[in-house]
């Protein structure tokens, strides 16, 4: 298959319509429409990561999946949408991504990134071009009229099926995947649950699975899943069909600070048609996002950093040059990106101010830069040798950027702004506005103004985000 070359402009058509969902387009988007009123999930705010979405019949476990897409915020933009789905109909290793054209549903036709594909499948041996697969496999396919719905065709898709049964293959195409696993792509896996046991066994076996996968945690998921074979129940054909999907994402996800969500549950029994509760599938919708930091510098953690900014600033001026960064004796914050504002001040008075935003570069690093840089601010009096005793830091150490939609989210004392255009950024720290009692319009005219240089009311056509700081003095 992997010399098969690539057919050039064959799109891939609808094989499903009018089995798993409605046979022509108004019958669908009014049964989507349908299905997004009933969610049980309340519209998204954050933006998924990632989302796990059933893929049988819509009047099955349509409810299910319109509430994993409906995680989705409004005006929601994705560069990329991969979709996973492991194969029903062929058994081969690895994964076939399509890479001849388009993907055609009822709902129009959605551009599939077929140079990202064809990259795959010349770059990795695991990722080959099997359009059969695509062809025959009903589980990809019913994921994306709820994408449509939601995004309206405005993304690229990544359209993935995995024909391997071998965990070892998930954790390599997972590798191969991760350069993509970022805040612009969406990754959607499709699997259903348990297969045929009754209601109250799909119930149990589905919950035990679901709270495997919510673990994040390859190892906890394969053995969950074991241990459900195990248990012999009966009629269970299988704890989860999408199996190696669903690990490829643990094994994209084990590492990142991020958190899986359970939205919705229902098995077919629940169908208000066909609702046999003797043989069952279960459904599970799980959303993945990013976890919130709790940002806190413990007193240690303070006292390092300024003891590591006064020794920067001593080297300094009794040498003339910048040593590098001595290493951090504790194992938290030091180790990790975060912005950084030193102040310098002797009797008093402020004798310079100079910070960054995380580059690439730790809080402990930085802080010794911008330590040295804060003494020597060019706006103020240098530093000298003999003013050291006199000396007294203050440090801002940053919680990561936000942007913000409206100035209304900005809290006064607690936020420090950061204003961007183009190329041309300003901020003011959180104090700023405590120490002048500005008001919100005078703090971001001000900094729009005086640090951007984009003029009073520059800050209402430019990004603004907000940050958090951490302040000590020593």
């Amino acid at each position: 298959m992997k010399n098969a070359g690539f057919e050039k402009f064959k799109n891939r058509s609808p094989r499903f319509s009018g089995q798993f969902y409605p046979g022509t387009e108004v019958a669908l988007n009014n049964q989507l429409i349908q299905l997004f009123t009933q969610t049980k999930s309340d519209p998204g705010k954050s933006v998924p990561r990632a989302l796990i979405a059933p893929h049988a019949g819509y009047v099955f476990s349509g409810r299910v999946a319109a509430s994993a897409f409906n995680q989705i915020p409004e005006n929601a933009v994705f560069k990329r949408v991969f979709v996973l789905a492991s194969s029903h109909q062929f058994l081969f290793g690895g994964a076939a991504v399509f890479s001849s054209g388009n993907y055609e549903t009822l709902l129009g036709e959605i551009q599939v990134d077929t140079e990202l594909a064809r990259d795959l499948i010349v770059s990795d041996d695991l990722f080959i071009n099997h359009p059969e697969a695509h062809g025959y496999e009903h589980s990809l396919e019913v994921q994306l009229p709820f994408l449509q719905y939601k995004l309206k065709n405005d993304f690229l898709l990544v359209p993935i099926i995995l024909g391997t049964n071998n965990p070892a293959d998930c954790k390599k195409i997972a590798a191969t995947l991760e350069p993509w696993f970022t805040p612009e792509n969406l990754f959607v896996i499709s699997t259903d649950f348990s297969h045929y046991p009754g209601y109250e066994d799909a119930v149990d076996n589905d919950l035990r699975t679901a709270e495997a996968i919510c673990s994040n945690n390859p190892e906890t998921l394969m053995r969950v899943i074991d241990t459900n074979k195990k248990k012999k129940t009966r009629q269970l054909a299988t704890s989860l069909c999408g199996w190696t999907s669903v690990l490829t994402l643990l094994y994209l996800t084990q590492s990142k600070n991020i958190e899986f969500k359970k939205i919705d549950y229902q098995n077919s029994g629940d169908a208000e048609i066909y609702g046999d509760k003797d043989r069952v599938v279960g459904y599970w919708a799980l959303a993945v996002f990013d976890r919130e930091e709790v940002f806190a510098i413990s007193e240690e953690e303070k006292e390092e950093l300024l003891q590591k900014a006064r020794d920067a600033i001593s080297t300094f001026l009794k040498t003339g040059r910048r040593d590098k960064p001595s290493p951090p004796v504790t194992q938290g914050i030091l180790n990790r990106e975060a912005g950084v504002f030193v102040s310098v001040y002797v009797n008093g008075e402020l004798r310079g101010c100079i910070g960054n935003f995380a580059r690439d570069e730790t809080l402990n690093d930085l802080v010794q830069r911008m330590a040295v840089s804060a003494a020597c601010d060019c706006r103020f009096k240098n530093l000298k040798e003999e003013e050291l005793p006199a000396m007294e830091l203050e440090i801002s150490v940053l919680s990561p950027l936000k942007k913000v939609e409206s100035e209304k989210e900005i809290e006064l004392g607690k936020h420090g702004v950061y204003i961007k255009k183009g190329m041309i950024s300003g901020t003011f720290l959180p104090q700023v506005a405590q120490k002048t009692g500005w008001s919100l319009e005078e703090f971001l005219g001000h900094c729009a103004r005086d640090k951007a240089g984009l003029g009073w009311d520059g800050w209402k056509e430019a990004e603004l985000y907000t940050y958090e700081a951490c302040i000590f003095k020593g």
